[in-house]
């Protein structure tokens, strides 16, 4: 296919799906949809609006501030318990659904799979649940002995009543001794999960990062590092930890996969910050340049390019001595990739793709999908911001159809005209598009695979993507557009 043929698809494609709505809506939803190219002129990545409130009654695959605090920043801490004060549902739901791996003995010294909550009813509705909640904190310190911390994860209902979390956590952590933060992180705030990522931030900002406890008798070296933003889905952050060793670093805090509190109160002490997503981090490391002077670099881990890339870019902030070790590190690892590129690429060699996902990786796994010779045709994100985008574009390598918090009709549609041979998206689209006939991989907890992230990691992605794409299942089921 031409370029000048994808191009009039997917403006094509877009008309099709406006003509649908009443005026308003279309209105509206037409600033969140439109195509861009990587030839130096200015398309749908520094026009598209984003950040902006769902059009009431349309299927979002958005997620609530709650989940961006408590699922995302807070909930990987294994060696704190963070409580959800308010109805159960939402605990549960938010309860090991990411795949955060850690390291430790669940229910002893570590929690992250475990449900907290304070299970708020009709009568704490009616007469606040304020004495609960401090009861509930009393109850996990008296049964769990060995956590280091507590988080209050506020619900929906707690702003809407009143209750003073606040209060509560600033009295029991002057009665217990422990650190006790509570996040105001309703579910109703904002637009999406992304205002949760920043309430999180800050309460790591006011309330984690002054204690000095952990900092007095830490030994710093020339070499320190913080890996931020890499929540350890599947064991990514694992990878990424082995390759910045063996070229020389030693990473002191990994925010917040297998995190532990005391990693979150030295960060400040690296020598620069290591960040990984920045949609949902970049809020303190901008806060630890400020406020310490610890300065802060994006990389990206996703196939063998883009990790080269990265790793020559952290090395390049660092002596020659890490800067030589780096690239025997990148060495000793293409004779690998170039084998998993020789083995999978024929099978994959120009299929395309069309992603929606959340955080970094409608951009970042761009780069993995080209190693092996496969095409982005349409990308975009569920909570993405204007900076989100402007860093997409230069991550197109084709024309490329950007939606913003696209819903379920839009991105069907788009699926029926473009034709992708592959769809990478959420939890929530995968069996629409498998019902369709369609090969699908859910790119938020990587299907149940993973880690993703590094040379060795490369391996697992390459072999998901042909298992789902050339699996013999297609064979006795058609896509739509084929059963014509």
């Amino acid at each position: 296919m031409t370029t000048e043929t994808l191009l009039s698809q997917q403006e094509a494609a877009i008309a099709e799906v406006l003509a649908a709505y009443p005026e308003k809506a279309k209105k509206s939803r037409e600033k969140h949809l439109g195509v861009d190219m990587p030839d130096g002129v200015k398309g749908a990545c520094d026009a598209t609006k984003s950040n902006k409130q769902t059009v009431p009654g349309v299927m979002s695959q958005r997620g609530c501030a709650y989940a961006g605090s408590k699922g995302v920043v807070w909930g990987p801490v294994k060696d704190m318990i963070h409580i959800s004060h308010g109805p159960v549902g939402c605990g549960q739901y938010s309860r090991a659904g990411r795949r955060n791996y850690y390291i430790g003995t669940t229910g002893v010294d570590t929690y992250v799979t475990m449900n907290f909550t304070t299970d708020y009813n009709e009568k704490d509705i009616v007469f606040g649940g304020d004495k609960k909640l401090k009861a509930a904190l009393a109850e996990i310190d008296g049964l769990f002995p060995l956590n280091n911390g507590i988080s209050i994860q506020s619900e929906c209902p707690i702003g809407l009543i009143g209750d003073d979390i606040q209060a509560v956590a600033k009295g029991y952590k002057k009665e217990s001794g422990k650190p006790t933060v509570a996040v105001s992180c309703e579910g109703f705030r904002g637009v999406s999960q992304s205002l949760g990522h920043h309430i999180a931030n800050d309460m790591i900002r006011d309330e984690v990062l002054p204690d000095n406890s952990y900092k007095k008798d830490f030994e710093s070296t020339p070499y320190d590092v913080a890996i931020i933003g890499d929540y350890n889905i599947g064991g990514d952050a694992w990878s990424s930890r082995i390759l910045l060793e063996e070229m020389g670093l030693r990473v002191i805090a990994q925010w917040s996969g297998d995190a532990t509190y005391k990693e979150l109160t030295i960060a400040p002490k690296a020598k620069i910050n290591l960040l990984h997503c920045y949609r949902s981090m970049n809020y303190v490391v901008r806060h630890m340049e400020q406020e310490f002077g610890v300065p802060w670099m994006e990389y990206n881990f996703f196939g063998p390019s883009k990790t080269t890339e990265s790793l020559r870019k952290i090395a390049a902030f660092f002596d020659e001595t890490i800067q030589a070790k780096t690239e025997a590190v990148i060495a000793k690892y293409t004779a690998m990739t170039d084998a998993v590129v020789a083995k999978y690429r024929p099978k994959l060699e120009g299929k395309t793709v069309m992603l929606y996902v959340g955080g970094l990786r409608p951009r970042h796994v761009i780069g993995a999908y080209e190693d092996l010779g496969m095409k982005i045709i349409g990308t975009g994100y569920e909570f993405g911001h204007g900076d989100d985008y402007k860093r997409t574009k230069d991550e197109l390598n084709g024309t490329t159809l950007i939606y913003d918090d696209t819903n379920e009709y839009e991105l069907e549609q788009f699926v029926k005209r473009l034709k992708p041979d592959l769809v990478a998206s959420g939890v929530k689209e995968k069996y629409v598009f498998q019902k369709m006939g369609l090969p699908f991989r859910q790119m938020h907890s990587w299907d149940y695979s993973g880690p993703y992230h590094g040379y060795d990691a490369f391996a697992i992605f390459a072999k998901d993507m042909d298992l789902a794409l050339n699996s013999p299942v297609w064979a006795h089921t058609k896509a739509p557009w084929e059963s014509n």
